[in-house]
């Protein structure tokens, strides 16, 4: 998984090696930006919302701490860089994932990133077990879905999805907003996944019954589905295709 990260440090110097360090030695940081004092960075993470922020302790406007406070309603996770080994007891109490006395030594940083991922993917999973328990308690058309995506992952409704479509080792969401999702699955995980109103039609598309305007015969023949777009059915599919459709 990608962990979209802020890097806050009141040294450009210090913010540039970092930056430089988890490039090339942690890919899976995603820098979604930087801030040199805790005002800049307290808006920043407003605007961002990071999963993970490298906090130097010590800088102007407030240290890290003061800046915990400030953003006591946001979630993320915090890996603590500094030069004063006297602030390690109070950042661990502050329940930091992770805590790198300057100069940063790589093995350690490393270390910081994969406890932070270990992290995310426990609450990822906690998250999606929660949404498939309530899924029990719900009627169909309020039921959700988590799709794991290349920043975490989004929870959406399975009535608002129109119809998946495989690309390669991804699936392509399309949703009744106009907008389309990359979700890191092969479309058989979807295939398992959904129940009614979802059909496979072919092996590269999945469709919700509710959006079908039209059936055109054919070997398979085609469907059109609501937001104008046809999608061709398979001739293995079309059977199974009717049945649900009640013809």
């Amino acid at each position: 998984m990608r962990i979209r990260s802020l890097l806050v440090d009141d040294e450009p110097v210090a913010r540039e090696v970092l930056a430089a360090y988890l490039g090339k030695y942690c890919p899976s940081v995603e820098l979604a930006g930087q801030a040199g004092n805790t005002t800049e960075a307290i808006a920043l993470i407003r605007e961002k919302r990071p999963q993970l922020v490298f906090l130097d302790v010590e800088m102007p406007y407030g240290n890290a701490f003061d800046l915990l406070e400030a953003c006591k309603d946001q979630e993320f996770e915090t890996v603590f860089i500094t030069a004063y080994a006297e602030y390690s007891i109070k950042a661990l109490n502050a329940s930091a994932a992770y805590y790198i006395l300057k100069p940063i030594d790589i093995a350690e940083l490393v270390l910081a990133v994969n406890k932070v991922q270990e992290t995310l993917l426990r609450k990822e999973a906690f998250s999606r077990n929660q949404v498939l328990l309530e899924n029990l308690k719900k009627q169909p058309d309020t039921q959700q879905i988590v799709l794991p995506t290349m920043q975490g992952f989004d929870v959406i409704k399975t009535a608002s999805i129109i119809r998946l479509h495989a690309k390669g080792n991804f699936t392509e969401v399309y949703l009744t907003d106009g907008t389309k999702k990359l979700i890191c699955k092969f479309l058989k995980y979807f295939d398992d996944l959904l129940d009614d109103p979802f059909i496979r039609i072919h092996r590269s598309y999945i469709v919700n019954r509710h959006f079908i305007r039209s059936y055109s015969k054919g070997a398979g023949g085609f469907i059109t589905l609501d937001d104008g777009t046809e999608v061709e059915v398979s001739a293995s599919y079309k059977e199974p295709l009717l049945k649900r459709l009640g013809q």
